[in-house]
């Protein structure tokens, strides 16, 4: 470990002092692009953009980012018509990763955000009034009506954007937990339909939501002062994660495990780039970094111009995190 330790440090140091046009043209991405894909969710612009900064770092020509849901994203990806996506889900996102070829087409090594959370949350006050702690309290047609919204003696649920994978789960699991007679899933664009799920809690009107971590709505809905998590009454996902059991260690269940961020790339592209496969390895980004940067976007700062900025803040605030990941990459390309 220490040999190791060294060899990046001496990596980083003629990385850092080389300087020039030799230098450049030493670096392992000289001549090669690359091309990053995201969802339709802006706030995953973030992580994207500090993956294509630490990719110029080492050399290469990061395109502009193209935007495209999950399903497809997997598929291009693997197909080599685009190069990595850094916000693939595991194990949300598995069944994508599955259809497109799984390990034989793509690689996901590394986990870049750790422990994302999601569920089903309603507000404190109405939990609190009726006693409401798990969803399948809603089969009882009168809990459901108190968040009925358009009259037709229906809960209805903000749910997920189609494509993204989690409206899959929901759906599963409104069938498995007898919620369909009385519970309606409610899908489109998420950022329009948690505007108006904002917008009637401010109003004080009871809400019913799906959210995710690392998201704003969580830094304004906040779980235990706003709003509270619901229960599920057992475990209940479907495809690859059947098998999976989502009760917790303390004995609750919200209806999912907790969820790995990780950088998605072409597998061809990382066996025959090592600098780039070592850094998809290793970068790592804290959960409430993303959320504190999200939160900016959804209080105005969300201007490209913003976004690059975020960027660029964070690399230099955390400059020696970023410097090793760069280290190690290059040490990984010798």
């Amino acid at each position: 470990m220490a040999s190791m330790n060294h060899r990046i440090a001496t990596v980083l140091a003629a990385f850092t002092l080389a300087g020039g046009a030799c230098a450049q043209a030493n670096l392992p991405g000289k001549g090669i692009a690359v091309q990053p894909l995201q969802s339709s969710i802006a706030e995953e612009s973030f992580q994207t953009l500090l993956v294509g900064r630490a990719l110029e770092k080492l050399g290469y020509t990061v395109q502009p980012i193209k935007e495209v849901e999950y399903p497809t994203a997997h598929v291009a990806i693997a197909q080599g018509d685009a190069t990595y996506m850094a916000n693939h889900w595991d194990p949300l996102h598995a069944d994508f990763y599955r259809n497109a070829g799984g390990d034989a087409k793509l690689s996901r090594t590394g986990s870049y955000s750790q422990n994302a959370v999601q569920g089903y949350l309603i507000d404190k006050k109405t939990a609190e009034q009726y006693g409401i702690t798990h969803i399948d309290q809603l089969k009882d047609p009168k809990l459901a009506r108190l968040f009925d919204t358009n009259g037709d003696d229906k809960a209805d649920l903000t749910g997920c954007t189609p494509g993204w994978g989690c409206e899959g789960v929901i759906e599963h699991q409104l069938t498995a937990y007898g919620l369909t007679g009385t519970v309606t899933h409610v899908q489109g664009s998420y950022s329009a339909l948690i505007a108006d799920t904002l917008a009637r809690f401010k109003q004080g009107q009871p809400i019913l939501h799906y959210t995710w971590t690392p998201y704003w709505v969580s830094g304004v809905l906040r779980p235990g002062q706003e709003v509270v998590w619901l229960q599920v009454p057992h475990s209940a996902l479907p495809g690859e994660q059947a098998a999976l059991e989502t009760r917790l260690a303390n004995g609750r269940n919200y209806g999912f495990i907790p969820n790995h961020q990780r950088i998605v790339a072409n597998r061809q592209f990382t066996d025959q780039n090592p600098a780039a496969a070592k850094l998809f390895e290793v970068m790592q980004l804290p959960v409430g970094d993303i959320n504190a940067q999200n939160l900016a976007m959804r209080d105005g700062q969300n201007r490209p111009a913003d976004l690059t900025r975020h960027a660029d803040g964070w690399i230099r605030a955390h400059q020696a995190t970023f410097d090793s990941w760069i280290a190690q990459a290059l040490a990984a390309s010798r």
